[in-house]
């Protein structure tokens, strides 16, 4: 009996001690969990905002958006990107006259077009300043100091400021945390409104088992079940193939 006791004190102590683990790790797991996930969702987004940008460029420039990433990737490298510089507005006055912007460009342009055939500039600035004050229909309209320049910069330094360069900008069509995984690309350039009118969309996802996969295995179940459960998508996207959505992000 006297045997016995100090057994079953010991192996109730190690009991108690296995509980206790237990119970800790049973808060301590699903926290870790949470903050890991929010910490590696920061970069994520990151990546799928900066591939949302390039879809968005290649559509303005294309008309539709593209699911294959090297095609993207080239264009980043390669196309440039056209940007209006502007110097000038118009006035109410003029708009109220039905002078619009459109309109004013085309002045401005036929005005640049009859200067340049009756001699040469030292440059633009110079080209300017003399059809702001010798051309007929530039001093009718009030365009004096009206300008609009459409100048090629280079793809990755206009769109990312500097933060990409041809040997980094790869890493935006990867998952980070995944190995190198890459993210899931859909489009659907042949989408129409209820009105009939075309409106390309893409989406871009992320599941969660691609950059949650070395977790905890029961806590990513969990996770995935319940926003399934909610008819939400188990993991982090941009766009919507389905529908217009601004090409949003489902965390936003």
């Amino acid at each position: 009996m006297k045997t016995t006791r100090p057994i079953l004190i010991c192996a109730l102590t190690i009991a108690a001690i296995v509980m206790a683990v237990f119970c800790v790790q049973s808060v301590t797991t699903p926290i870790k969990f949470e903050d890991t996930r929010a910490q590696r969702e920061v970069s994520v987004i990151k990546h799928l905002v900066d591939l949302r940008t390039a879809e968005v460029e290649y559509h303005h420039q294309n008309g539709v958006f593209t699911a294959n990433m090297d095609t993207l990737l080239m264009f980043l490298k390669n196309a440039p990107k056209k940007e209006v510089l502007k110097e000038g507005s118009l006035t109410d006055k003029q708009l109220e006259a039905g002078l619009t912007e459109p309109k004013a460009v085309k002045i401005l342009n036929e005005a640049k077009k009859k200067a340049l055939k009756n001699g040469s500039f030292e440059d633009s600035d110079a080209l300017y300043a003399y059809i702001w004050e010798n051309d007929a229909d530039v001093k009718k309209n009030g365009l004096a100091g009206f300008r609009r320049d459409t100048i090629e910069l280079n793809m990755l330094a206009s769109l990312y400021k500097g933060e990409y360069d041809e040997n980094t900008i790869n890493a935006i069509v990867e998952i980070p945390f995944s190995n190198g995984k890459h993210f899931e690309v859909e489009v659907n350039n042949d989408y129409k409104t209820s009105q009939g009118i075309r409106v390309p969309l893409f989406e871009a996802r992320a599941p969660f088992e691609s950059y949650l996969s070395d977790l905890n295995e029961q806590e990513l179940v969990n996770l995935i079940d319940r926003e399934t459960k909610l008819d939400h998508y188990a993991g982090l996207k941009v766009g919507d193939i389905y529908a217009p959505n601004n090409n949003a992000g489902n965390w936003e």
